[in-house]
This record gives structure tokens, sequence and C-alpha cells, in this order.
């Protein structure tokens, strides 16, 4: 803390013992060169401001009675230029009594419009340095977001006002501070601020281009995502950050210029989504792979032969670029961008040095004893999360050092799981609980899609089986399952016969997000399972969890709600719970009650896949309506859930009882009848003939079905061979 001089000492002497503010007012002078010379230890300014004390500051920054011919500032700049170096010490600049200065300082920097004289202008000056120390400090931050600071600021920025970009400066602070503060204002005057922020970063082409682009990002990064994602598209500062920061990344420069550069880009990514990239037509593709390749070369480069502790001071830019790979691997896999075979080349090339980076970076942490904590945690997720979106597209590339990886990474990713779902528990229930970073973090999420391909490898498989990971995933269904089948909050008794005369109020839009994210997660958890249950039979058989898994899906099935945003996951849990029933059917019970409303649904669904009611030609056999938006997802459940159904019977004779029962037999006949000959496509056909071949065997009753409801004509007709000859003989 530095010891107190003898000058200091002497100074504080003379203060306290003024007899008038006039004697303390010349001894000032004294503390002006004091305070920013040799003797400023921290110690001696807090006794020279416990000396001057804050009724006397107070006195001399609001007072308006100066002596003649002295210019009207004099007493607040002399103020001021004291004030300033209290509050770039903590223990000072949090005390209530300099907080309360606070408005003050704001006044005196609103009335620079109105100054011309040149003390004016510097205590405008000297404003803003105590706001700049006071908002370095949490207690700073909140008063300033108490004194509607955000605000006053913006508005003198956007007056152009002088030392304007000070005002820039210290909004920067706050909202990277205290984002939460942009939330619930009126939209209009964000972007009124972010329009002239980003036509200066735009337009300048001097040094204060690459300052402005770092208070854009703590603007963009700290903004409400609702407000971005509703109204930013009429407004014009996206595309003037795009053009801003394609003169930029386009330019021979340096990384203290570059640098910021990408971690705005990924701000306005992780707000705007890819499609502002391709916002300029001409542009968008070029300045899309310059991207990748900026991001992944400043992967490469600070990950290299680096330990995790020495990333820590550019983990925000690291971070950053991970962002940019996974939003434009995500954009590739559409396939809505055409690359040459050289652009193609290039770009995997910069890829996988990046990646193998990234993988070298993991190995080296999974083989530390001193597992991660804290920020580092949080950033090795991040990388988990950009490797694993990799993953989802690349099948083949470093399969070793993969699976060496995969036990480490399932781990945490499981850890994030759980912490989110005990988070989102507490949540619904209303019980708070002690914010872990973690539980924002939910790694397993995006890792699903990468977990289906990973199931297919032999090696993979055996690393998830030993991992319990099958467990897992049934706790992941379980748990989107509560969000996917919403149930709306008790009515108190009280209440109940006021709701009922209301209408249902409709689900919010955060709600509906929610429920349509839950279902994406269940249906990738449904694909890993399924490629774990047809290449683990005898692991299936015997394990506990994946019996527990067929009796979650013969419960809920039948619960899930019969709209059209549902139809891909019904598909998905009625065509995993065939397969699972075709491995476990040695374990199903006649009598369970579950079974018979899951193959009903079941039935349901491959039933209402074809028709030709919804034809324009009424002999043609086409996809129905409801299906055709999703049929690429949908096709190879039907034929495979068509398929198995007919194995299943085979196994359980008595499930053919429902297909009779339902109709559905006969149905496939009356169908069938009704097209054109010639017309019925061949995969379509076989599906059908072989099911209703198992049918026949399984159970002798439906023949008598089948030829009443004119077998006979329908097996003529498609040549249905194999069908006609159990029916009908040779």
């Amino acid at each position: 803390m530095g010891e107190v001089s003898d000058a200091v000492k002497k100074c504080c002497s003379i203060l306290k013992n003024s007899t008038s503010d006039t004697e303390k007012f010349a001894a000032l002078f004294m503390v002006t060169k004091l305070v920013k010379g040799k003797h400023a230890t921290p110690n001696a300014k807090k006794a020279i401001f416990e000396a001057i004390g804050f009724d006397f500051l107070r006195r001399l920054l609001l007072t308006t009675d100066v002596p003649v011919d002295c210019p009207p500032s004099i007493y607040k700049s002399l103020a001021l230029s004291i004030i300033t170096v209290f509050c770039n010490e903590e223990e000072i600049a949090i005390k209530k009594e300099l907080l309360d200065f606070v408005p003050v300082f704001l006044d005196i920097v609103k009335a620079a419009d109105d100054s011309e004289n040149d003390d004016s202008l510097m205590a405008i000056g000297e404003a803003y340095n105590c706001l700049k120390g006071i908002a370095s400090f949490a207690p700073g931050q909140k008063a300033l977001i108490e004194a509607n600071a955000i605000d006053r600021l913006s508005e003198i920025y956007s007056q152009g006002s002088f030392q304007s970009d000070e005002a820039l400066n210290v909004m920067a602070v706050l909202v990277a501070k205290q984002g939460a503060s942009w939330d619930n204002k009126d939209p209009k005057a964000y972007h009124a601020l972010l329009n002239k922020i980003a036509l200066d970063f735009e337009t300048d082409q001097d040094k204060r281009k690459f300052e402005i682009c770092e208070v854009l990002n703590a603007l963009v990064y700290n903004c409400p995502r609702n407000v971005i994602a509703e109204s930013a598209q009429s407004e014009s500062w996206p595309q003037s950050v795009y053009k801003g920061l394609c003169d930029v990344l386009q330019s021979k420069i340096g990384a203290s210029q570059r640098n910021p550069a990408l971690i705005l880009t990924s701000s306005m990514l992780d707000h705007l989504g890819i499609e502002w990239i391709f916002s300029d037509e001409e542009k968008g593709k070029q300045v899309f792979l310059l991207l990748i390749q900026l991001a992944a070369i400043e992967i490469r480069m600070q990950l290299d032969g680096k330990i995790l502790k020495a990333l820590a001071p550019q983990q925000n830019l690291i971070t950053a670029c991970y962002l940019i790979l996974e939003q434009s691997i995500n954009f590739i896999a559409t396939d809505q961008i055409d690359l040459d075979q050289k652009e193609k080349q290039t770009l995997y090339t910069g890829l996988k040095g990046a990646f193998t980076a990234i993988v070298n970076l993991l190995i080296k942490v999974s083989n530390d004893k001193n597992k991660p904590s804290g920020e580092d945690k949080l950033f090795i997720c991040a990388t988990i999360r950009v490797l694993v979106a990799w993953l989802a597209q690349e099948t083949t590339a470093m399969r070793t050092q993969i699976y060496q990886l995969l036990p480490f990474i399932l781990e945490l990713a499981n850890e994030t799981f759980y912490l989110y779902r005990a988070r989102r528990i507490a949540e619904k229930a209303g019980t708070p609980q002690a914010n872990d970073p973690l539980s924002n973090v939910n790694i397993l999420r995006v890792m699903l899609p990468a977990l289906c391909h990973l199931a297919v490898e032999d090696e993979a498989r055996q690393i998830m089986l030993k991992g319990k990971e099958a467990q897992v995933l049934l706790d992941v269904l379980e748990f989107h399952w509560t969000i996917v089948h919403y149930k709306r909050p008790p009515v108190p008794r009280s209440e109940r016969l006021k709701v009922l005369s209301q209408p249902v109020p409709e689900l919010t839009p955060e709600i509906l997000e929610d429920m349509k994210d839950s279902r994406l997660a269940m249906i990738s958890a449904c694909n890993v399972l399924m490629n774990l249950t047809v290449l683990e039979p005898k692991y299936v058989e015997e394990s506990e969890e994946f019996n527990n898994l067929l009796k979650f899906i013969f419960e809920n099935l039948p619960e899930l709600k019969d709209i059209p945003e549902n139809l891909v996951l019904h598909g998905n849990l009625a065509i995993l719970g065939l397969l699972l029933l075709k491995q476990l059917s040695k374990k199903v019970k006649k009598n369970d009650f579950s079974i018979c409303r899951y193959i009903q649904a079941t039935i349901r669904f491959l039933w209402d896949a074809y028709n030709i009611d919804e034809s324009n030609d009424p002999t043609a056999l086409v996809v129905s309506m409801a299906y055709k938006e999703h049929w690429m997802e949908l096709m190879e459940l039907w034929f495979l859930g068509m398929q198995t159904l007919a194995a299943v019977i085979a196994q359980i004779p008595w499930i053919s009882e429902f297909a009779i029962e339902s109709g559905w037999a006969e149905g496939i006949i009356a169908l069938l009848k009704k097209v054109k000959i010639g017309t019925l496509p061949p995969n379509v056909k076989s599906a059908f003939e072989d099911f209703l071949c198992h049918l026949v065997d399984a159970n002798e009753s439906v023949v008598d079905v089948l030829k009443k409801a004119e077998a006979l004509r329908v097996c003529r007709n498609h040549r249905l061979m194999e069908l006609g000859k159990k029916l009908f003989g040779d």
C-alpha cells in the first residue's frame, strides 16, 4: 500500500487544521501536485481524501459562486481533477459519498454541447475520467446503471458531442459487466445507438475503427437476444458492421487489429446466424471461406504446442473462432453452398489443421491428473463442442485419437447434461439453486449427432457401452419428454371456475422453441439408440437399461400428441420400439396393456404414410401430405418399420391380431386394389407383400379377411407372387 511521505502528512495537517474553505482551497493546489507525483501511494491518497472531506469536495463541485474575473468552472475543474485520482482507488471509489456524485458527473458530460471555453471542456474531460474510474468497480457499475447512465451516454454519443468516444467507452464497460440492463428496454433506442456506432465503424478508416470494433462487440454480445432476432433485419447496423468487418479482415493487419474483428464476427454470427454472412450475395461465399481460414489458422496458432494454463489470456479469442467454425460446419452440412474441388480441398486442409490442434490439446488435458476447473473447464467444454460439430460430419479422420479421447469427452458431456437437467428441474419447481456455469452448457445435447456416427464404429460403440451411455441416453429421452409433452401448471382450486370460462392461453414463443429443440434432441437420441440396438443384439438382450427403454416407449408413445410437429418423433420412437421388441421378444407379456396401445400407435404411423386420396391421379399411390414435408427423414424409418414389424410378428404371433382388428391388413389390399397396374414402386410393393406374408404365416384367420378384400385381384395386378402362393397355393 506504500508509506505516507512527510510532504503528504504536512498537507493533510494543513487541510485538517484549516478554519475556513478559503484556507482549505489554498491547500488544494498542493494536493493536486501530491496526488499525481511520486508521493501518490494508495495510503497517501486515502489520507489526503479523508483530510479534504466529502462535504468540501461537494461544495467545490456544485458551487456557482466564483470570484470576479475567474472562469465559471474554476472550482468545478479543480474538484474534478482531485476526484479523478480518488476514483482510481477502489477503496475510495466505492464509498457511498463518492458514488453519490455520479449524477453530477453525468450532468457535466451531458452539458458538453453548451460548453465552448477551454475550462469547461477540461472539466468535461475530468468528469469522463471520474466515470471511467467508477465504472471499473462493481458498486460503481451498479450506481451508474441506477443513474440511467447507459441511456444518457447513448444520447451523448448519438449527438456526437465533445469527447463522445469517451461516453462510448464507459458505456461499453457497463454493458459488458451489466448486460442485463438492456433487457426490457425500448429496442428503438438500442438500434439507434448501434446504427450510429456501426456507421462510424464502417466509414472510419483510421485507428479509431479498431477501437470502435471492441466497443461494438461489447454492445452486440451483451444485447438481449430477442431484441436482435425480432427487429435487426429492418435496421442498417448489421450491414454497416458487415462492411466494416470486410474492410478489416481483407486488409493486411496485425493480430491486435484482427483479433477484435474475429471476436465481433463471432458475436454477430451468434445473434444473427450464418445468413448474415451471405447478406451480400456477391461477396458472401468469398467472405465465408475467408472467415473459416482465418478462424482455423488462429486456432492452430493459439493451440499448437500449448498447455491449457498458457491459453487463459486468449480464451475469448479462441472461443470466438470455435463459434465461427461450428456455425460454418453446420451450414456446409446443409448443402446450401456450392464449392468447387479446389475450394473443398483448401477448406478441408484448414479445418484438419485446426482440429488436429484441438484434439492434441484435449489429449493433453485428458491425461493430466489435475482436471480442469472454473473458466478452464468451460473453455474445454467449448473446445469439445466445436470438435463434436466436426465429428458429426467428418467420420473418418483421426480415429485412434478420437477413440482415445472418447471416455473423457463423454464423462464431461454427461456431467454437463445432468447439471443442466438439475437446473431446469429446479427452475420449474421454483426452488433456487446455486448457479453453476456448467449448467448452462449442455454439451451432450450438441454431441448427439456425432454419437450417432460413432455408435456405428465398433471401437467407439464398445467405449459407449462400457461407460453405460445407453442409460444416459434414456435419461436424455425422459428429461426431454417432460418438455415435449408439456403440461400446464396446475390451477389452484379457488381459480378453477374462473379459468374454465376463459380461452386456453397460447404457449409462449420460448416454450414452443424449447419444445422444438427437445423434439430434435429426442430424435437424435433415438438414432443413437437404434444403432446400438441393431449392432449389439446380445448386449441389448441382457441389458436392464434397454428393457427400461422399451417400457418408456410403451408407456409414452401412445400419449404423444397427434400434431404435425410430433410426426418425426412419433416415427423414431415407434421404430426404435419395434427394434427393441424384436430383441427383447422373450420378455414381452401378452397381458401387458401398454404394449397394445404402443402397437396401435405404431400401426397408425405405418398406415398413414401412403394413400391415393391426396393424389391428383385417383389411381396413383402417393406419400401423404402430412409425411411429405419430412419424407427424407421418414422414408427410411417407414421401410425399416415395415420390415421390423414383419419380423416381430414372426417372433410374437399374437401381435398379428392388432393388424387384423385395426383393419390395416384389409386396408392395405383396399389401397393397392385402386392403384394402377405397373405404377406401384418396387420397394413399396416388397414392403407391403413381405409384411402381409408374415401376417399370414403368424395368423391363419387373416387369410379369409384378405380374400374377402379381393386379394386375388391385387396379387394378379401387382404380381405379388409370394403372397399369392400363401393365399391361393401355386
